[in-house]
């Protein structure tokens, strides 16, 4: 959405304003996770991660038997499959996956004549080289519009112009790769697509799935000779509001060979013969990103964005170390601790309300919050509903905690138990998750008794409910926490441990500590434990001290 071609007049990128006047513009496409593992993961499976347990970034997982990455289809097609050269996915590869993928693929490696599928990746957008230095800057900083949510300051400038000098490098390398394809005689025979991975590497953008952080914008350039797999709406330098994601992507890649999408496959084709009508929605969401927990859930409409929050009181800018190279993310945090930003900017650094509503007609960058709009309230209750529709629809793992995802699938895969009610009771778990994150009072009852359940992921979120009001009511809950402490599933001691650690007696938070200490070193437990534990250590303050 940062082409000039995209109506961006800030950005400078010629070669790619010229395949958008011959191609058409998916305005809201959405890269269904605003970070790229995840994303990634998402276009080469036509998967929700979700679904899968891939979701998580930098995690690793298996498909289910039977299901293939897309270019392994293309390869069963006759395709030469090569890919320059980043992959970066959150599964294992089942077998042979591409022809060649190192910064050398290219198609002119295939056999004569050979049908080919091509990528190449240009990672100097990536969010390492926005503060690469030094730098000379060729757009000027001071004609940045800097979003509502940064502050106004010399850094941030510097950083958003980088990044749009960055844009100009990666167009200019685009246009080689179009060079090539016109020099070889190939322009007129090939179905070109362009698109970000996710949203621009600044923060709040990416790891954030607003629509900042999920707009990828897809162009997609099909020649006359195959206009017969065009879309109704195709016209060359046209522009549709068709919701698409990168989940549709293998889909629509089997469309356009003529074979239909594969049954696993969890988006829809929106090209060729095998295209599916427009949907309503666009889904999108957040897991662990690098060491920080979070689970967030996403829908868009064609114009409002519906963001559930299930860790609501987490805060947004949780700290990363990898994030806080930025000079804005330095410089924002700094202003937050001085008292020097507004609320819009404020925002970042403070927990979470359990649901947003953006207006994207009115409010580009999201932070005017419409959830408790009298006026919206028929949008929210939509777009809620499309959410909860799409987490049962794709039997959404994430509900459980990421190790316990892996140890409940044991030999199988987390997507065949994802769709075992058997070892996952989806309907009980998500429905314990909505009550303990909607922050209601007056239900800490039913969380207490949440903490006596057969399943270890409802008597999870009971403790995450209670550790979620906080200090009033992990006191009157105490004793069931305390029981919690003593749990036979770690991921329960963990979230009770935090309650109490948090919001305890002194005696309740050493005790919760020692629990935490037990679970924390992964030689002896695991790495997901580890990472659980030294979380809920890291938000004590007696954790802190202690350490």
């Amino acid at each position: 959405p940062h082409l000039h071609g995209c109506g961006d007049d800030y950005s400078v990128t010629p070669n790619l304003d010229g395949l958008m006047k011959r191609g058409l513009y998916y305005k809201n496409a959405w890269s269904n996770a605003p970070v790229c593992a995840p994303a990634r993961t998402t276009i080469i499976s036509g998967i929700y991660p979700t679904a899968n347990g891939s979701e998580h970034m930098r995690s690793q997982t298996r498909l289910a038997p039977g299901q293939k990455m897309y270019p392994q289809l293309l390869r069963e097609a006759g395709y030469y499959c090569t890919n320059n050269s980043k992959t970066d996915y959150n599964l294992e590869e089942p077998g042979q996956v591409w022809d060649e993928s190192s910064p050398r693929a290219h198609w002119r490696k295939r056999a004569p004549g050979q049908p080919f599928f091509s990528i190449f990746n240009f990672i100097i957008t990536h969010e390492s080289q926005i503060r690469t230095r030094p730098h000379e800057w060729k757009h000027d900083p001071a004609k940045v519009r800097v979003p509502a949510y940064h502050p106004d300051t010399p850094e941030v400038r510097k950083d958003w112009a980088q990044y749009y000098d960055n844009i100009t490098t990666m167009d200019g390398m685009a246009g080689k790769v179009m060079d090539e394809l016109r020099a070889d005689g190939l322009e007129e025979d090939t179905i070109v697509f362009f698109y970000g991975d996710h949203g621009s590497g600044m923060p709040r953008n990416k790891r954030w799935p607003f629509n900042s952080g999920l707009n990828v914008s897809i162009v997609v350039h099909i020649p006359d000779k195959y206009k017969h797999l065009a879309p109704p709406e195709y016209k060359p330098g046209g522009t549709t509001d068709r919701l698409v994601g990168f989940v549709d992507l293998a889909p629509t890649l089997m469309s356009l060979t003529g074979r239909k999408p594969e049954p696993y496959h969890q988006g829809q084709a929106f090209l060729g013969p095998h295209a599916a009508p427009p949907r309503e929605f666009n889904y999108g969401f957040r897991g662990r990103m690098d060491e920080r927990f979070d689970l967030v859930r996403t829908v868009r409409d064609k114009r409002f964005v519906y963001v559930r929050n299930y860790m609501p009181h987490k805060i947004y800018g949780q700290y990363i170390a990898y994030m806080f190279e930025t000079p804005t993310t330095a410089v924002w945090k700094k202003m937050y601790d001085e008292g020097k930003l507004n609320a819009a900017q404020r925002k970042f650094w403070e927990t979470k309300p359990p649901e947003e509503l953006y207006d994207l007609e009115t409010d580009r960058d999201e932070v005017n919050n419409l959830a408790a709009s009298p006026k919206h309230r028929a949008v929210l209750e939509k777009l809620r509903k499309a959410q909860q529709s799409w987490v049962a629809g794709v039997r959404d793992v994430g509900f459980l905690p990421e190790g316990e995802i892996h140890a409940r699938a044991g030999s199988a895969t987390p997507y065949e138990m994802g769709h075992d009610e058997a070892r996952y009771p989806m309907k009980k778990i998500v429905a314990a998750a909505e009550l303990a994150s909607s922050l209601k009072p007056g239900v800490e009852g039913q969380l207490a008794k949440l903490m006596a359940d057969g399943d270890s992921a409802v008597r999870y979120w009971g403790a995450m409910g209670l550790l979620m009001r906080g200090e009033k009511a992990v006191a009157a809950h105490a004793g069931v926490l305390r029981t919690g402490l003593d749990d036979d599933a770690p991921y329960v001691k963990i979230a009770s441990g935090e309650a109490l650690g948090r919001y305890g007696s002194d005696a309740d938070a050493q005790r919760a500590l020692d629990v935490l200490l037990t679970l924390a070193p992964a030689d002896k437990t695991n790495a997901f434990l580890s990472l659980a534990a030294l979380n809920a250590i890291a938000s004590m303050e007696i954790g802190r001290a202690s350490c």
